[in-house]
């Protein structure tokens, strides 16, 4: 078979496996997408023949979920009756207990274990202080020039191992026919999907890792193939009889349906009542003193709430990247991060420009970084170096346990410490934007009609009417030590990067007079010469919200100290409610943020169940548990249903990846999770394994899932989504778009549309037809 033929085949056997993106940038994504094509059910059985372990929740799950009422009664019996069950709940739940499915042994653990040692060596990323020679050959290459180093292989001449991958799979595949080998593939690539998965990211991303020591599942599956035969390892995947397993996990989908069905009649009836009980707050003439647009993430729902108890407050929903395709380059290290969705080319880089006053801050600021650079370069050398390791250990212990015994007893106080005496670039920077392909010399700028087109595309999507006079613009990041998965608690909008840098440039754009003006003339849309726009970041481990508000003019001062006044309460009761706590106490989440022992510095976005596309008035004063994404959209304000196509084809899909990694982490955390932080090692410095070896993780820590190891925290169940509009509207979308509507009807998701031109009640949708929900 070719080389080309080899590709092809390898290319298709990959979709067994999800990307697993590193943990500075780590994205939560289905690690079933490359199932999309089938129906959720259907998936779950094709993955079940490379995958042992659950795809559904567990029986103590749905019994948790049972006794605190989160299942209805009626609807499980009506769903259980209507497949043919006719027996109690009750007594299919102990079905489900009493058919627990048996702990399969890895025939293959030598050669995963093989595997993995020459990946992590292969794909450190400046953590080994000592790196594989020859990488920049390849994977195949390299591993082949040293094979004959590792005694169990055997290998006493460069000439036993054939001089490329293509001869190696070749000489691998020899005794198999061509139809055998995709089977064969697939089998390999998902015995490490954690590692596989890596480099499949690493391969479609072509990073700069990528470019410098390329590696490809070809040479993987080469070097794997070729020691399987070396080893005498298992090459075909075994036959097994899935038949009781199957029959099992009919019932546990049952008992999931329900429960998602249960969730979605508790969310209508919510949205039901408030829409006839409860009026807005600012009546539609009155001008708010300020409006705040947040992230649509889960997380902002319960502060918008408060912030908008607080006095005339409007808050908005907007996926956190501001619908700006950049990158960010970081003013402290220069190094170039991406912070838009993944699925969204990066078309600008967004870069700090000192203020003209300002200058001497930037200048103290670039040399507390180059100290800082130097400062952890020396201190590294010192402990690797062998003449100096023993003697740095010996004679830095007191100083490094003084810091320890300091941030283990007393980690408030020094969180509070550090962010009094930090002062961020933000003070004396302003962001400026031009196209990723071009340098700073060349382009200083981009083109006002682009500049435009952003500000306008932002406002358009929201529905936007009137301005107050603030306007914020709010990312989020998060706060926490010694966190691997530290980056997956940030924006997902902005591929896991904080949202801050994005929203201070929307701010700085919608600033500009030129742009004002041209919105006027070209699009009808009047913002007031008193408005201002502001960056801010919602800190997501404190609730607090730090406004960027350096450049504010004097004339709104006022408006600006009542709104950091309201901003605090907002905070406090956030913290209170958030955390369950009986007073809202600060130093708490502050202990979080900063205790290097914390396995649950925050939630994130545990819980997440619903995602809402409307105007704020469906859901504003609704208690949604903060289990709902939240987007502003009007559908008055988009006859050409483009705007709602946009939201569907981004936020909607990237919201079904985080919903169904929570998912998977959730119902079997040591296959799609991230396992226990307790044992977490770092690798590579882009991954984790568990204790001194193994598959890479891939998901959520159990930690950010679950209360205890057998307590339920985080609640399984797939995404469903509200939308107000016409069902017109939306059916053309789909149809227009067959990969977004396979995701429904293959229920990947569920699809509840309100439309305002019938009764307004929300139905769920059915390839092209309704149904009502409760």
């Amino acid at each position: 078979m070719s080389n080309l033929n080899f590709i092809k085949l390898i290319e298709e056997a990959s979709s067994v496996v999800g990307k697993t993106f590193p943990l500075y940038a780590f994205v939560t994504s289905n690690p079933l997408s490359g199932y999309e094509k089938d129906t959720f059910f259907d998936a779950t059985e094709s993955a079940q023949k490379y995958f042992s372990g659950s795809f559904f929740p567990t029986a103590s799950v749905y019994q948790q979920a049972w006794d605190i009422n989160e299942i209805d009664e009626q609807v499980l019996k009506n769903m259980l009756i209507a497949d043919g069950y006719m027996e109690s709940p009750d007594f299919y739940l102990q079905q489900i207990e009493n058919s627990k499915p048996l702990q399969e042994e890895n025939a293959n653990h030598n050669l995963d274990t093989m595997m993995v040692k020459w990946l992590s060596a292969f794909l450190d990323e400046g953590m080994a202080e000592w790196e594989m020679p020859n990488r920049t050959e390849g994977f195949y290459s390299a591993w082949r020039k040293l094979a004959k180093y590792d005694g169990k292989l055997g290998v006493k001449s460069l000439n036993e191992i054939p001089i490329d991958a293509t001869n190696a799979l070749q000489q691998a595949l020899k005794v198999y026919t061509d139809k055998e080998y995709l089977q064969i593939f697939e089998y390999h690539i998902a015995a490490l999907a954690g590692w596989t998965g890596y480099i499949k990211y690493r391969a479609e991303n072509n990073t700069d890792w990528q470019q410098k020591y390329p590696i490809t599942l070809t040479d993987y599956l080469a070097v794997r193939l070729w020691v399987a035969n070396r080893i005498q390892a298992q090459i075909v995947a075994p036959k097994k009889d899935r038949t009781a397993q199957k029959e099992q996990a009919k019932l546990q989908y049952i008992w999931l349906k329900a429960w998602e069905k249960s969730l979605q009649n508790k969310l209508v009836q919510k949205l039901e009542k408030k829409q006839t009980t409860v009026e807005d707050v600012i009546i539609a003439d009155e001008i708010p003193d300020a409006q705040l647009v947040f992230c649509i993430d889960t997380r902002s729902e319960l502060l918008r709430r408060h912030i908008e108890a607080q006095g005339k407050y409007e808050t908005f929903g907007f996926a956190g990247f501001f619908g700006i395709a950049a990158d960010y380059k970081d003013l402290n290290t220069g190094i170039i991060r991406k912070s838009c969705p993944l699925i969204v080319g990066s078309a600008y880089t967004i870069s700090e420009s000192c203020y003209t006053n300002k200058t001497a801050e930037l200048v103290s600021f670039k040399k507390t970084a180059e100290d800082l650079k130097f400062k952890n370069y020396f201190f590294k050398r010192l402990k690797n170096m062998l003449p100096s390791a023993f003697g740095y250990v010996e004679g830095s212990g007191l100083i490094y346990g003084a810091s320890l015994v300091a941030r283990s007893l007393f980690p408030a106080k020094l969180y509070q410490i550090e962010q009094k005496n930090s002062k961020p670039h933000e003070s004396f920077c302003d962001t400026k934007i031009q196209h990723s392909h071009l340098t700073d010399d060349t382009l200083a700028s981009i083109p006002l009609a682009e500049k435009v087109a952003i500000v306008n595309s932002a406002f358009a999507v929201m529905g936007w009417q009137k301005f107050a006079p603030l306007v914020v613009f709010a990312g989020h990041g998060s706060h926490s030590k010694n966190n691997p998965f530290g980056s997956s608690l940030d924006c997902g909008a902005c591929a896991a990067s904080p949202g801050r840098n994005n929203a201070r440039m929307l701010a700085s754009l919608a600033n500009l007079t030129e742009v004002k003006e041209a919105l006027a003339a070209e699009h009808n849309l009047f913002i007031p010469s008193n408005t201002v726009f502001i960056g801010a970041e919602h800190n997501t481990t404190t609730e607090d919200i730090v406004l960027f508000d350096g450049q504010v003019p004097a004339s709104h001062h006022e408006y600006l100290k009542a709104l950091k006044v309201n901003l605090k309460k907002a905070q406090l009761i956030a913290i209170k409610q958030r955390r369950g706590l009986a007073s809202d106490e600060i130093n708490h989440v502050y202990k979080k943020a900063n205790n290097w022992a914390e396995t649950r510095p925050e939630w994130g976005l545990a819980k997440n169940g619903g995602f809402i596309i409307g105007p704020r008035n469906l859901s504003k004063n609704v208690d949604l548990e903060s289990r709902c994404f939240l987007q502003s959209y009007d559908w008055r304000k988009d006859d050409s249903g483009d705007l709602l196509e946009a939201i569907m084809q981004g936020p909607m899909t990237v919201t079904q990846w985080i919903n169904n990694h929570y998912y998977f982490s959730t119902v079997d955390n040591d296959r799609f999770g991230g396992g226990t932080k307790i044992t977490h090692n770092v690798t590579g410095q882009f991954g984790v394994v568990q204790g001194n070896g193994g598959d890479l993780k891939v998901g959520i820590p159990l930690q950010s899932v679950k209360a205890t190891d057998d307590e339920m925290y985080h609640q399984p169940l797939r995404l469903s989504v509200i939308i107000e509009a016409p069902l017109e509207r939306v059916t053309a979308i789909l149809d227009k778009n067959p990969n977004l509507k396979s995701l429904i009807t293959n229920q990947w998701i569920y699809l509840l549309v309100m439309d305002p031109l019938k009764e307004g009640a929300p139905k769920l949708y059915k390839t092209n037809e309704v149904e009502t929900v409760a």
